[in-house]
Formats: C-alpha cells, structure tokens, sequence
C-alpha cells in the first residue's frame, strides 16, 4: 500500500510540477544503472581510470541535481515532509564540488511544499553568486530565512522583481525559478521579502 503522503500529486492545472516530477522519475533510474554498471566495472578487476573517475563523477553529479529538482520542480502532497538528515545529504551531494557553501540549520523534518520554495530560493541565490560564497537556511517557528554573503555579488534587478510580480518580464529556460517563487509561495500561503545589500542578501517567507 502506498503511503498517500510521499506521493508526489498537483492540482492538474499545475502541470509544471508534475511534468517535473515525470522527468526526474524517469531519469532516476538509468542513472542509477550507470552508477551500478561503473562500480561492477571496478569490482570485477577492470581498469579505474581517469575515464571511469570521470563517469563516476559525473553520474554522482547528475543524481545530486536530480534529486534537487525533483523537490525544487516536482509536485508534492499537501501533507508531505522531508526529513532533516535527507535534506543535508541532499545538499552535500549537490555542492560538494561547489564554489558555495550550503549550511541547512532547519530542525527536524520539514513541509515539502516549503523545502520547495526554499530550494527555488537557493537557485535564485546562486544567481546571486558567480564567484561562490556562503548561504545558510534556517527557520526560526514558522518563518524561514535564507541568507547569502559573497566578496562579491551579481544582482539582476529585473529577475528578482519577478519574486512578487511574475508577470513584470519574460523569462529563459535558464532563469525559470524566479517565475516559480511566486505561485509556490501562493500554494503556501506565504509572501517573499528580499534584501540585496552590498556583499549580503536575504530572503525569507
């Protein structure tokens, strides 16, 4: 029997969330094969090269950004939580050969819906910080903040205008999380506050 809250649903009208959560389903499982063919490879005595380094790599890469989207532009049920512990390998997965730094400070599990905006957050972030840095994430009772520092930032003024207001610009393929903070927001009932300073930005809902 399926546990009706680890089922990834949207209202059919949110047909972004669950085309989504299609592809990163779909996408799982061959790369988990590759992973698994790389490992027999050198289980059974063949050569660990650069090029087998390279595919494992890669292939560990690829999940973490998987896994990442599937939360960040996936569906999930309105009763759905993520646990801390996943959350924090999820992350270390994601930028441990990052030029940024990401501390998760939420206690205990969370609301998906919310690690969803939050992960269109971080994504917006990083736009933030080309040359690295530091963000940490933290919920203080029902409030979730995100704060970023770099030496130096980048701001795109004209995207994070779209964080309240979606429809104030087109958007490309590489930009599409600023125009999804806003209805994921709505779907939970919060609104988003920024402040970009000079060398320091944050974002909470």
């Amino acid at each position: 029997m399926h546990d009706a809250s680890n089922i990834e649903t949207a209202p059919m009208n949110d047909l972004t969330a669950l085309i989504g959560s299609r592809i990163c389903h779909d996408l799982i499982s061959p790369l988990g094969a590759i992973g698994n063919g790389v490992e027999l490879i050198t289980l059974s005595g063949g050569q660990a090269g650069p090029e087998i380094g390279l595919i494992s790599e890669s292939v560990e890469n690829a999940n973490a950004r998987i896994r990442f989207f599937r939360v960040a532009f996936g569906a999930s049920s309105p009763i759905a939580e993520l646990g801390q512990a996943d959350i924090v390998s999820l992350l270390r997965d994601l930028y441990k050969s990052s030029r940024i730094d990401v501390e998760w400070k939420v206690e205990g599990p969370a609301p998906r819906r919310e690690v969803k905006l939050a992960f269109l957050l971080l994504l917006c972030a990083e736009d933030l910080m080309p040359w690295g840095g530091r963000i940490s994430v933290s919920r203080s009772s029902d409030q979730w903040r995100i704060e970023v520092r770099a030496e130096k930032m980048k701001v795109r003024q004209e995207l994070w205008d779209m964080l309240n207001d979606p429809d104030s610009m087109q958007v490309g393929p590489p930009d599409v999380h600023f125009a999804l903070v806003h209805p994921t927001a709505l779907a939970v009932r919060r609104r988003v506050a920024t402040f970009l300073g000079n060398g320091r930005a944050t974002l909470s809902f």
